[in-house]
Order: structure tokens, then C-alpha cells, then sequence
């Protein structure tokens, strides 16, 4: 255990560094972006929840639902589609707030993966868990307007947005609605932060080596988060050495308790027996949505 205690203190240090640096560090990006003409980007803010006969009206989260977070806290969390680093460029709808929600089953499971992890020095990450289905109508929206390429070349560089149906990388139904599928990575201990995405910056492709595309404390796992490209099947034969090593652990870990992979994508993992199999919920990521749970 003693292996495992010292894991949680270096967690627990690298969040209070995190922090420290975040406060320390935000005047000063704001005087180079000043001075370099560019903005950077805010952390995730939470968005104005709806009110009055609205709010009264929005679904809730069925009981089995948990914030990951009040089962596994060690577990970083990086929620991508609350930000404007996405395929779509912006935001998504029904991300309210920077929270994985996900079935307590599936919670319980991450946080046994977890234990595994931090014995060996890392630490599991999740961009993305449970997913409302008006967030998968975005997709859909987007995905339908041919015109909008604006983050093809880091996405999608190498796919013809008019294939993204037909390819399966867009689809009208999630596994993420059900609550049990999380998209999730490794990240070596202790984690530096991930810098904000800057709108407008360059854009390099999802696929291009580590140190070009953009920063991210994930171990190199071949290709970036959400990357359309062939690249990203997790056995794909072109992924060898340490990027092979680290999907297969991260896919070894999850394996051992319950989680079953995506084969067309590295981060994606679907934990069995689903509590939910056959429904897709709409319910605002939120921690309204679990009514204080």
C-alpha cells in the first residue's frame, strides 16, 4: 500500500500545483496575449442554467446516475465539449458544466482501474462520459452543414466531411446517452496542465506527431483525442513501440474491470452489463441533473 499511498499524495500535490500555478500564472497570460495581439481562452465557465417554468421542465437524472467525481476524485477530469477545443469549433449543447456523470456502476468500475493505475504512476483522464442526446442532435446539425470546416485540419484532415455518416464517425445515437461510456486516456503522474485552446490559433493535424499537435498531458497514445482518421483503431499495425504499449495498457485496465473497447477508437470504452441498454437520456450535464447527489 505504501506504493499507492505515495500515488494519491503525488495527485494530490499536482492538483494543489495546479492550482497555485493557474492563480499565479493568469495576469501574466493575460499581459502576453495583450502584448502578442492574441486573446486566450477562459477556463470552462458554467453556463446560466434555465429558470422558472424551464428549469422546472428539464429531464433529470435517473437515481443510478453519479458525479464521477464523488466516487473517484483522483480521476482528472478534462471535458472537452464545454470548450471551444472540439470537431465542432464551439461548445456543445447540454454541456453545462465540466462534470462527468456516468452510471454508478461505470463510476465504480474507473475508480478500481484508477487504484490500478496510480500503483504504476499514472492517472486516468476523461474528456468525455455520459452525453445528452440534444449534444449528439449538435453533432448531427454540424455534421449536416458542408460548408463549416473550421477545425477540419486538426479533426478530420485527411476524411471528406460529406463521408462522416458513412464512415461512422457521426452517427444520430450515442452509447455515451446511456449513461455506462466514458472516452477517457492516461496521463503520467505528476500531470502538468493542459493550456487553453486559443480560437483562431493554427491548427495542426490530429494524427501529426506528439510535440506538433496540440499539447496534452496524455501519455502519446498516437494520435489526439477525437482524431477522424484510421489512425485512431485502437490495434491499428502503424501504431507500434510506446504508443502501442499505451493503448494496450489503458485497454488492459479498463478490460479488468468491465470495460469493453471501441475498436475505431483509442478513448472509447463501454462499461457491461449497461444498467440502461436500450435508453438514451437528455438530461443537461449538470450537477442540477442529479438533484445533489
Amino acid at each position: 500500500m505504501t506504493g499507492l499511498g505515495s500515488a494519491f499524495r503525488t495527485l494530490a500535490a499536482t492538483a494543489a500545483a495546479l492550482l497555485v500555478a493557474t492563480a499565479a500564472t493568469q495576469p501574466a497570460q493575460a499581459g502576453t496575449a495583450a502584448r502578442s495581439g492574441t486573446a486566450t481562452q477562459p477556463a470552462p465557465t458554467t453556463m446560466a442554467p434555465p429558470s422558472g417554468a424551464a428549469a422546472a421542465s428539464e429531464p433529470r437524472a435517473p437515481k443510478e446516475f453519479v458525479a464521477l467525481r464523488a466516487v473517484a476524485p483522483t480521476i482528472i477530469q478534462e471535458m472537452r465539449y464545454t470548450t471551444g477545443h472540439t470537431f465542432l469549433g464551439e461548445r456543445v449543447d447540454g454541456y453545462r458544466q465540466p462534470l462527468c456523470i456516468v452510471t454508478r456502476p461505470a463510476a465504480e468500475a474507473l475508480r478500481k482501474a484508477q487504484r490500478t493505475l496510480l500503483r504504476q504512476g499514472y492517472s486516468l483522464k476523461v474528456y468525455d462520459c455520459y452525453r445528452p442526446q440534444r449534444a449528439v442532435d449538435h453533432f448531427v446539425r454540424w455534421a449536416k452543414d458542408l460548408e463549416d470546416e473550421a477545425m477540419k485540419t486538426e479533426f478530420y484532415p485527411q476524411v471528406d466531411k460529406s463521408r462522416l455518416f458513412e464512415d461512422g464517425y457521426i452517427a444520430e445515437k450515442s452509447g455515451h446517452s446511456r449513461g455506462s461510456t466514458v472516452d477517457v486516456t492516461i496521463v503520467k503522474l505528476p500531470a502538468l496542465p493542459t493550456r487553453p485552446y486559443v480560437p483562431g490559433e493554427r491548427l495542426v493535424p490530429c494524427h501529426a506527431p506528439k510535440s506538433e499537435r496540440f499539447p496534452d498531458n496524455s501519455v502519446d497514445m498516437g494520435t489526439g483525442f477525437d482524431c477522424c482518421d484510421t489512425l485512431s483503431h485502437t490495434d491499428d499495425p502503424r501504431i507500434q513501440g510506446t504508443q502501442r504499449a499505451n493503448r494496450q495498457l489503458l485497454k488492459s485496465t479498463l478490460g479488468a474491470v468491465g470495460f469493453v473497447n471501441l475498436p475505431e477508437e483509442w478513448w472509447h470504452f463501454t462499461y457491461k452489463p449497461e444498467p440502461f441498454p436500450e435508453t438514451f437520456f437528455d438530461f443537461p450535464v449538470a450537477w442540477r441533473s442529479l438533484g445533489g447527489r
